[in-house]
């Protein structure tokens, strides 16, 4: 059997005007898809372009160009019809209504499209209990905490048991335990019902544990689309730790950030501690030539534990050199 592909993306652009005479363009022929069951990574820092995407998408842009498909449909042609196949949380709890119940808010967001069995219903009992929301099932959104808040937010778009949802920013606010519990579900929800996620964060633990894919996005293109292991074990083998005997040799640090821009000199109990990212295969012998030209005696060299943050935060600058 072939994938099924719940959402493509083919050559986006979207372009805004200031009154006739500047433009902006926002999105610049994007490309990606996501398939059924997946859950991927949208990423970029602000303006590059993320929630514009989603927008139009969802029908609430529309691009200048390019061609988008839910689940083989073309979006724009299907709207608003093709809705039944997608859902979103955007902007976090502001979805919600705040006078109403968690449970009046689900019912009223779910009858808009036609979900009101009473299959549905024992569904949506089944959401308050998996997020631990069943106390709080007849209070007033507006006297929830934060973070339930935010889970009521997720039950709603998750209530119309739609194949495809967005969540943009879903565990903002959250504090630790909350964010790791909603972190579960997501992974949870994916396996168990083959939904599709597409989950836009600036929290890099939440796409590092959730995600099995990151698209990442600058200046309205997409540069990354690769699996998270992939990338992770890619700069893994470039992050260096290296220890030096003995305080810094006097002009090190400077010396390092002129071949090397994340290069960073500490002290440890042991000497002095020197993490950098070599982005070429000679780069080790430049960082050599350097500490050996500095009188620098090393005592130790390792490849450095690395994360989703220092992957993005790398991915990010090289593009903003380029361009």
């Amino acid at each position: 059997m072939g994938t099924t592909i719940a959402l493509e993306v083919e050559s986006l652009t979207k372009t805004f005007r200031d009154g006739g005479r500047k433009s902006v363009r926002a999105v610049d022929n994007a490309t990606f898809h996501v398939e059924e069951g997946e859950v991927v990574g949208l990423l970029g820092p602000n303006g590059a372009g993320k929630t514009t995407t989603i927008k139009c998408a969802l029908g609430l842009m529309r691009p200048d160009s390019g061609r988008i498909r839910v689940f083989g449909e073309d979006a724009q042609a299907g709207y608003p019809g093709i809705l039944r196949k997608m859902s979103a949380v955007l902007e976090g709890s502001r979805n919600l209504y705040w006078r109403l119940t968690v449970w009046e808010n689900i019912l009223f967001f779910s009858a808009l499209h036609g979900v009101a069995s009473s299959e549905d219903k024992a569904y949506f009992n089944h959401l308050l209990n998996l997020f631990s929301l069943e106390d709080k099932r007849d209070v007033e959104v507006r006297k929830l905490s934060q973070g339930m808040k935010q889970k009521t937010s997720v039950v709603c778009a998750l209530a119309r048991r739609t194949p495809l949802v967005f969540l943009d920013e879903p565990t903002l606010g959250l504090d630790v335990e909350t964010s790791l519990e909603l972190r579960a579900l997501l992974k949870q929800l994916a396996i168990e019902e083959d939904r599709a996620f597409v989950v836009s964060s600036h929290d890099m633990d939440v796409i590092q544990d959730v995600c099995g894919r990151v698209i990442i996005m600058s200046q309205g293109r997409v540069v990354v689309d690769d699996r998270v292991n992939s990338l992770m074990n890619l700069f893994r083998t470039k992050a260096y730790r290296i220890v030096l005997r003995g305080s810094a040799p006097a002009g090190l640090e400077e010396r390092l950030r002129q071949e090397f821009a994340d290069a960073s000199v500490g002290g440890v109990d042991s000497g002095t501690e020197v993490r950098v990212t070599l982005s070429e295969d000679d780069d080790i012998y430049r960082l050599m030539d350097i500490l050996r030209g500095l009188d620098g005696v090393i005592d130790e060299i390792s490849h450095e534990e690395i994360d989703m943050e220092k992957v993005y935060l790398e991915i990010v600058r090289k593009e903003r050199e380029r361009s």
